[in-house]
């Protein structure tokens, strides 16, 4: 049977509570994808030293490298196909290019494969995530945004955090491998039959919003997400700043960790602190986004990641850590729901994709920035100074924020003409 345009507006409805079934399934399916970064997060810098013989920490980072370069590359396009192939393709075939990754984590000969490894995983991440992301957002609605981007958030780091502290716990009790990567098998064999079998395509939604937006379409979506209109601007330089400060804590913190002589569980504990309570309060600041000013969440956000990084400087006790991953978790909690739902605000339903996409793009570059910065400068200088130079890169982004920010989207009487004009 063939629908046309007008029935199908007719059936769909907009909002979590109409949704609510779909949108649990894509908050448990974001679950899973957070899990298969969580693999990696406590004891792949231990790996490279303990198995690989590595020492130098740009090499040892060039897994942090690669997974950033190729998230971010398929954020972008999926930000580009998602209107052309649909979401539900592309969650799918997230989930074929992450199946691989714990068979490979686990018997592993060389380094090169773990870089593979995370080609593949940043594959999964970028297509995977950022489905989920753009599914949540067209079937909520404008008025819960924020809300649906922080269940989203917290499922997906929430998951991070609990599958890094078991990986790290399972490392300490029966080795660095084979174990600790059993966990990413069930994650990607789930997250797959549930992402084929249950998922459904969310296009319909779009096409019924942008009935009635008030939004302009943007003229050029690249161009104005990346830096030329100064809200999408700002968020995404932000974006790419958050990530370029996480790539550092992924990375460089277990090895400041170990050299201080924190015990393998200590290191897990503490590299499980940050996402945790990043995923928990994103249960909080996704439902502040959607009734506060998002400039002043993205700025106090970035301002107290940026102090609690440069207190790390001083930090020598188990506790001090602990204290400075919940402070680090707080800030990126308040800037995380708040970065995708302000996108999605200043853009016409039909740009929401792209506009998303590219902004996934810069920020998961950060990863790739950050990995490279905090390597050449841990290997130059030692491994204080990277951990001073992103603190103050971190601390110049809410600057930005702050000063070119505006926070009243633009609209236009005739929604899908004209060019997106800030007030």
């Amino acid at each position: 049977m063939v629908i046309n345009k007008s029935e199908e507006s007719s059936t769909v409805r907009l909002g979590l509570k109409e949704n609510w079934r779909q949108f649990l399934l894509l908050v448990i399916i974001n679950g899973f994808v957070g899990g298969m970064v969580g693999l990696e997060r406590s004891i792949l810098p231990q790996l490279a030293e303990v198995e690989f013989h590595i020492e130098a920490k740009t090499a040892i980072l060039s897994f942090i490298i690669v997974f950033g370069v190729f998230k971010a590359a398929s954020n972008y396009f999926t930000g580009n196909l998602a209107n052309k192939l649909g979401r539900k393709k592309l969650l799918v075939w997230g989930w074929i290019f992450g199946i691989p990754v714990p068979f490979i984590l686990m018997y592993a000969g060389s380094w090169s494969w773990i870089i593979f490894a995370n080609i593949l995983l940043g594959i999964n991440q970028g297509l995977a995530w950022s489905s989920t992301v753009v599914m949540k957002i067209d079937i909520v609605g404008e008025k819960q945004r924020g809300l649906a981007m922080g269940l989203n958030e917290f499922a997906g780091y929430l998951s991070v955090a609990l599958v890094a502290f078991l990986t790290g716990y399972i490392a300490a009790e029966y080795g660095l491998r084979p174990y600790p990567f059993y966990l990413g098998i069930g994650l990607a064999f789930i997250g797959f039959f549930a992402s084929l079998l249950l998922v459904k395509e969310t296009q319909q939604h779009v096409r019924q919003e942008s009935t009635s937006s008030p939004m302009s379409r943007l003229k050029s979506v690249f161009r104005e997400t990346s830096w030329k209109d100064r809200n999408l601007g700002s968020v995404t330089q932000a974006g790419l700043v958050n990530n370029l400060n996480d790539g550092m804590m992924w990375g460089l913190l277990p090895l400041i960790l170990t050299t201080k002589g924190f015990s393998l569980e200590q290191v897990g504990w503490i590299t499980a602190a940050y996402p945790a309570v990043w995923g928990l309060g994103q249960l909080f600041t996704g439902n502040m986004v959607d009734h506060s000013n998002k400039k002043r969440m993205l700025y106090g956000g970035m301002f107290l990641q940026g102090v609690t990084i440069l207190l790390l400087l001083f930090a020598d006790t188990f506790a001090q850590y602990i204290a400075l991953a919940i402070a680090l978790g707080l800030g990126t909690a308040l800037v995380y729901p708040t970065f995708l739902a302000t996108i999605a605000g200043f853009t016409h339903p039909m740009d929401r994709a792209g506009s998303l996409g590219i902004f996934r793009f810069w920020r998961d570059l950060g990863y790739a920035i950050g990995a490279i910065l905090t390597g050449f400068l841990a290997d130059m200088l030692g491994m204080r100074v990277p951990v001073l130079v992103i603190g103050l890169l971190t601390l110049l982004s809410a600057t930005i924020i702050m000063v070119r920010m505006r926070t009243t989207p633009s609209v236009t009487k005739k929604p899908l003409e004209g060019k997106h004009i800030n007030p």
